[in-house]
């Protein structure tokens, strides 16, 4: 029989985003990307736990995408899937899961019918983006037809955050979620470092809740906003309760939320 002391944990469902790009990593793009697949999968129950950006180096892609496939449930990369010759993502992931690379006949016959109705030329550098991983399937795009895809537990999109977005949206099904991370925010006009032995001992006492402390200037106003996050309510609620108790031990009033 199980142990009827044994709390059932929460089930946790992790992943890992892939922003693939010399741009981003030049400092010529700012990523749109990360804060929104991240708030988006947390809605669906699933936690994103790291974040790489890589350039467009083939055999950095190969190698990067093969550990964190390996490491999370799911994994999402934006990036180097258009026309263009440093468009490599593709051949990239073909590359890593072992399969070959071709042209996709639904993705060419949406491409092709897109072309048709905006009256653009579907030029052999536009079939570039109906080139699709073999065992792959389609992620939709129903803003600029050019679609995304699915290899194993990788899903590829766009780099441009209006199509990346619409993407995400489209797959949101295929995805089975666990827990939500949940947070708390308790604000006082204390110094971090007057409470930092005892919010380490609380963190100890509480391994599942992640404890963040942040300062806080409001002009001549100084104080500390702790973050607390976890997926268990029941246990944040708990840990909440005694963070505010630690703080009005050191003679200031807390407030829930943010200092204004």
């Amino acid at each position: 029989m199980p142990d009827q002391a044994s709390p059932i944990r929460p089930k946790l469902v992790t992943a890992c985003v892939v922003l693939i790009g010399d741009e981003v990593l030049s400092g010529r793009t700012r990523d749109a990307n990360l804060g929104y697949i991240s708030k988006h999968l947390n809605q669906i129950g699933v936690q994103v736990r790291e974040a790489r950006v890589i350039p467009d180096i083939e055999e950095v892609i190969v190698a990067t995408i093969n550990e964190v496939r390996a490491t999370y449930d799911y994994v999402f990369t934006t990036g180097g899937i258009g026309p263009t010759h440093d468009d490599i993502t593709a051949d990239a992931m073909a590359k890593a899961f072992g399969v070959a690379i071709g042209h996709h006949p639904e993705a060419i016959a949406i491409l092709e019918a897109h072309y048709k109705e905006t009256g653009g030329e579907f030029t052999d550098a536009r079939k570039r983006m109906a080139r699709i991983p073999d065992t792959a399937s389609l992620i939709a795009n129903p803003l600029s037809k050019a679609p995304g895809f699915q290899i194993g537990n990788v899903f590829v999109m766009a780099g441009v955050p209006m199509v990346m977005q619409v993407m995400l949206d489209s797959l949101t099904g295929r995805l089975e979620g666990g827990a939500t991370m949940q947070s708390r925010t308790v604000s006082a006009q204390i110094g971090e470092g007057t409470i930092a032995e005892q919010l380490g001992a609380l963190q100890l006492r509480y391994p599942d809740i992640g404890i963040g402390s942040y300062p806080y200037y409001r002009g001549k106003v100084f104080g500390t906003s702790l973050v607390l996050r976890g997926v268990d309510e029941g246990m944040l609620d708990k840990a909440t309760a005694e963070a505010l108790v630690l703080l009005k031990g050191f003679g200031v009033e807390p407030i829930a939320g943010e200092a204004v």
